[in-house]
C-alpha cells in the first residue's frame, strides 16, 4: 500500500464497515428512529470526547512526560557537572582576567533563595568576560578536555537532550574548545592571532559553563538538597570552599 493513501484507505473501511452495520441493523429491527437518535447522540458526544482526550488528558500526559524529560536532563548535567564541568569551572577561570567579579558573585551560593538564583542567572546572561589564553598554562587544558573527549560525545548522542538547546550549545562549545587545543602540536610561542583565537574559544566554552552551572545549582537546591550541600561545599568560585563539614563556630559549614 502507498503510504501516502493509507490514511484515506483506512477511513474509507471504517466508514464503509459502519454504513453495512447500520443498514443491517435497519433490515433486522427496521427502526430509522433509532439509528438516528444514536447517530445524532454520538456524533454530538464526540466533541466532548474530543475535548477530553486532547484538550485535557494529552495536556496532563504531556507535562508528566516533560516532569520526567527534565528530571533525566537533568541527571545527565548533574554527571557532566561530577565527571569534568566542575573542574573546567576552575581551570577557566584563571584564564578570566576578570576573574574576582564574578567570583564575587558566585562564592555565597549557600544563602541564595529561589529569586536570588533568578536574578543571579539573568545578571550572568549579561557579564561580558575578559579572556586572556595566555594567562595560565594552556597545557593542563588541553590533557583535561582530550581526556574527557568520548565523555561529551557521548552526551550529544544522548536523545534526551536534544532539545535542550542551552546544555547543547555549552557541550559544542567545550568540543570546539577540545578540538583547537588538541589540533595544535604546542601551545607555547603562538602568532598573537592564534592565542586571540583561543580566548574567544575559552570565552564561549566558559561563558556557557557558568550559566548552565547556575541552573544546575538552583535545580539542586530545591529538589536535592542534599547534593547542592556537597555543591556549596564544592562551589569552584568560593577560594575558601571545603568539602569537610565546619563546626558551627568555623568559617564555613
Amino acid at each position: 500500500m502507498n503510504r501516502k493513501y493509507w490514511r484515506l484507505t483506512i477511513s474509507l473501511v471504517f466508514l464503509t464497515v459502519s454504513t453495512v452495520l447500520y443498514f443491517i441493523h435497519f433490515f433486522i429491527f427496521r427502526d430509522t428512529h433509532h439509528i438516528f437518535l444514536y447517530l445524532v447522540g454520538d456524533i454530538a458526544f464526540l466533541f466532548t470526547d474530543v475535548l477530553i482526550v486532547t484538550l485535557i488528558i494529552d495536556q496532563l500526559l504531556h507535562i508528566r512526560d516533560k516532569k520526567t524529560l527534565m528530571q533525566k536532563r537533568n541527571t545527565i548535567i548533574g554527571v557532566f557537572f561530577i565527571e569534568i564541568g566542575n573542574d573546567l569551572l576552575k581551570q577557566l577561570s584563571a584564564f578570566d582576567t576578570r576573574a574576582e567579579n564574578i567570583r564575587s558573585e558566585l562564592s555565597t551560593a549557600a544563602a541564595w533563595t529561589k529569586d536570588e538564583f533568578t536574578g543571579l542567572i539573568s545578571r550572568v546572561k549579561n557579564v561580558r568576560y575578559k579572556m586572556e589564553s595566555r594567562r595560565a598554562d594552556l597545557l593542563p587544558l588541553k590533557t583535561r578536555l582530550f581526556d574527557k573527549k568520548e565523555f561529551i560525545l557521548r552526551l550529544l548522542e544522548n536523545p534526551n537532550l536534544l532539545e535542550h538547546e542551552q546544555f547543547t550549545d555549552l557541550l559544542w562549545a567545550v568540543l570546539h574548545l577540545t578540538e583547537e587545543l588538541a589540533a595544535r602540536k604546542t601551545l607555547t610561542g603562538l602568532p598573537e592571532a592564534d592565542y586571540k583565537h583561543l580566548s574567544g574559544d575559552i570565552q564561549r566554552a566558559y561563558a556557557a559553563l557558568v550559566s548552565e552551572w547556575l541552573n544546575y545549582m538552583n535545580h539542586l537546591r530545591e529538589f536535592y538538597p542534599y547534593l547542592f550541600s556537597l555543591a556549596v561545599r564544592t562551589n569552584p568560585f568560593d577560594p575558601e570552599a571545603v568539602v569537610e563539614i565546619q563546626d558551627a563556630g568555623s568559617a564555613k559549614s
